[in-house]
């Protein structure tokens, strides 16, 4: 759709948040090792102490809206027991989450109740029985201390290793003339989305489920699949929209799995860019210096500010025309055999929905939160269910498109 949508217009001149939920992380084997952490309080400061197996390179660093302090790491492997995960909320930490942040970095947050300094970061060598140590000591501060050390870096001798090319998606085939699906798992990395009942995280249940339905989908040879993240990796939104871009993507299906304050709350549901959120967007996109190429080839580059916003507000509410359709059919198909949420079809403006050529759906898969449902979603039969309705929806939706086409 998003290749047909160019022409047209042409035509028309988106934790380890508490003590011992630690998921292991993809590493290779010669990567430094992580087996324990843990924070203590002390007179005059909070400390956090890491043990590795080497004497890693490190960044530490600050950031606020909330206060929180950073650790970056080259790729390590997380193997820590729960009896070597320290208590969460301490002294000036309230929480503390970790994963990888980027193919060559992993990152340690430490969510703070107030505003902080770092005090000290120093390195221990290995002794009495203690491997490799990294101490970082922090302090409370003011708002008006902290914002002027907001630009302050600790970091290594020796860097941290360079990040690799930007991920990309695979070169699009141009003789394969199938339409191409992006499905996007939901958080990863150092960003855990939701926690379950039982402690399950999100980004763990939605990469297994994309996985599944790349399977599905690919089983049918109608369709070529792209996965914005192939393992548990942080992704930013405007990456994942970017990746979906390249990849020349026909339809974008983003998977998570909801929260709520109620234990009783269950069901899937649907989302889809909401109208607001639409023009908001295509005003942004239009202020953009270099505008070539944002909607399928089509280069605007040479036309006005106005001209420009018009053209992308009409890409895009084609393109949101389109995201109903495919979220109603979507509803339907997964109404047959998966509880829903009343009021299925909803609209928010989900930043990972805002592509102004792709129509884009994000599938909630159920309620963490719930423990029946939790539990369900962990079963391979549910999963089943749910990406065989998915399928169902895909293929009736490229129907649709194709019936469409030949009017």
């Amino acid at each position: 759709m998003a290749k047909r949508l160019g022409h047209r217009l042409a035509g028309l001149l988106v934790l380890l948040v508490l003590a011992g939920l630690a998921a292991p992380q993809s590493a290779q084997a010669d990567d430094p090792t992580v087996s324990a952490v843990r924070l203590g309080q002390h007179p005059d400061k909070t400390r956090f102490v890491m043990e590795l197996s080497t004497a890693a390179p490190y960044e530490v660093f600050t950031l606020s809206n909330p206060y929180r302090v950073v650790i970056d790491l080259p790729q390590v492997d997380w193997q820590i027991p729960e009896n070597k995960m320290g208590e969460a909320d301490v002294g000036l930490v309230r929480a503390l989450r970790f994963g990888l942040f980027s193919p060559t970095t992993s990152r340690v947050v430490l969510d703070a109740k107030t505003p902080v300094a770092i005090d000290k970061v120093f390195r221990l060598s290995p002794r009495e029985g203690y491997p490799y140590r990294l101490v970082v000591d922090m302090k409370r501060v003011s708002q008006t201390r902290f914002a002027s050390l907001s630009d302050r870096r600790i970091t290594s001798e020796e860097p941290l290793p360079k990040p690799d090319p930007q991920q990309r998606a695979p070169e699009p085939d141009r003789g394969d003339k199938r339409p191409t699906i992006v499905l996007d798992a939901g958080h990863g990395g150092v960003d855990p989305g939701a926690i379950g009942v039982s402690g399950t995280h999100e980004k763990d249940i939605v990469l297994d489920y994309a996985k599944h339905l790349r399977e599905l989908l690919e089983s049918t040879g109608r369709y070529r699949v792209v996965l914005t993240r192939q393992r548990d990796i942080f992704l930013r939104l405007r990456e994942r929209i970017k990746l979906a871009q390249e990849a020349e993507g026909d339809l974008f299906i983003s998977l998570h799995a909801n929260t709520h304050n109620s234990g009783k709350i269950r069901g899937a549901s649907v989302y889809t860019l909401s109208e607001n959120a639409s023009d908001k967007e295509a005003a942004q996109l239009a202020a953009k210096e270099n505008k070539s190429d944002i909607i399928a080839g089509v280069n605007l580059g040479g036309q006005t500010k106005v001209v420009s916003q018009i053209l992308i507000d009409l890409a895009q509410r084609e393109t949101m025309n389109e995201s109903k359709h495919f979220a109603n059919v979507l509803v339907d198909e997964l109404g047959q055999s998966v509880k829903l949420l009343g009021n299925t079809h909803r609209y928010a403006g989900f930043a990972v929905l805002k592509s102004p050529n792709i129509p884009s759906v994000l599938v909630e898969i159920g309620y963490m939160t719930n423990r029946q449902e939790e539990q369900q979603l962990l079963t391979a039969s549910h999963r089943r269910k749910v990406n065989q309705e998915i399928l169902d929806a895909v293929d009736s939706f490229f129907e649709w498109q194709e019936a469409r086409r030949l009017r």
